[in-house]
C-alpha cells in the first residue's frame, strides 16, 4: 500500500514580514502574533506542539495547550508522571511550535522547561471546569489502560468522593514553564521564499534577531 502525496501544495500568496516590522521583544512580537490569530478566529490558537526527547535520546511530540505567557517564558500544564514529564526530567531541552496554518504562519520556540510554583498550579487548576479537575485525578497518564469502561470507573469513584467538595490539586500534577532561548517566526510566501526571522539570546541576555534562508 502507498500514497503517493507529491502533487498536494498550496500557493502561499500571504503579505511577507520585514524587519522593520518585528519588535525588538519576542514575546512581544508573539502577542502580536497571537492576537491576529484569534482575531482569525483559528481554532484553538493556544495549541502548540512540544517535543521532547527522552534519557534514550528518542524524540517525542505531542499537542498541549498554552494557558500562560510574559518575559519569563510560555506556561503548560499536564500530569507530572507522563511520558512527557518523564522525559523533561531527563532531558529539560524542549521545542514547541505554534502551525498557525490558515495563516500561513509558524512560531517555533527553543529552551528548557522548569517546573511553575505550587501555588501558580493551584491557580490554573481551580479555574479549570469540575469535570477537568475530576479528570485530572482519574488518569495515570501515559500508562496502559485495558478499557475505557475502567477509566470511566475511577472517574466515578473519584467524582463521589469530592461529591459536595472542594477538588484539591494532585501532587503528581502541575505546570511547566518553556524559557526560550531562540524563537523563530515564519510566514509562507509565494514559491516557497518564505519569510523567516529568528530572534535569538545571546550571552549578554540580549535579543538579536536574523533573517533565515528559507
Amino acid at each position: 500500500m502507498s500514497l503517493d502525496l507529491s502533487a498536494m501544495r498550496e500557493e502561499f500568496l500571504s503579505e511577507g514580514l520585514n524587519r522593520k516590522d518585528l519588535d525588538a521583544s519576542p514575546f512581544v512580537q508573539f502577542e502580536k502574533w497571537f492576537k491576529q490569530a484569534e482575531q482569525a478566529q483559528l481554532r484553538e490558537p493556544n495549541a502548540m506542539v512540544l517535543s521532547t526527547v527522552s534519557a534514550e535520546g528518542q524524540p517525542s511530540a505531542r499537542v498541549v495547550l498554552l494557558k500562560f505567557f510574559d518575559e519569563n517564558g510560555f506556561v503548560f500544564y499536564t500530569n507530572y508522571n507522563s511520558r512527557k514529564a518523564r522525559d523533561m526530567a531527563a532531558n529539560p531541552k524542549v521545542s514547541l511550535l505554534f502551525p498557525w496554518l490558515d495563516l500561513h504562519r509558524q512560531v517555533k520556540i527553543e529552551g528548557h522547561v522548569e517546573k511553575v510554583s505550587t501555588a501558580e498550579s493551584l491557580k490554573y487548576f481551580m479555574s479549570r471546569p469540575r469535570g477537568s479537575q475530576l479528570g485530572a485525578w482519574v488518569s495515570n497518564q501515559s500508562s496502559p489502560i485495558t478499557s475505557r469502561q475502567l477509566l470511566m470507573m475511577k472517574f466515578e469513584e473519584i467524582k463521589k468522593k469530592f461529591a459536595n467538595k472542594q477538588v484539591p490539586l494532585p501532587d503528581f500534577w502541575g505546570g511547566y514553564r518553556v524559557i526560550p532561548t531562540a524563537i523563530e517566526f515564519w510566514q509562507g510566501r509565494e514559491n516557497r521564499l518564505h519569510d523567516r526571522f529568528e530572534y535569538r539570546l545571546d550571552d549578554a541576555g540580549n535579543w538579536e534577531i536574523q533573517r533565515l534562508a528559507p
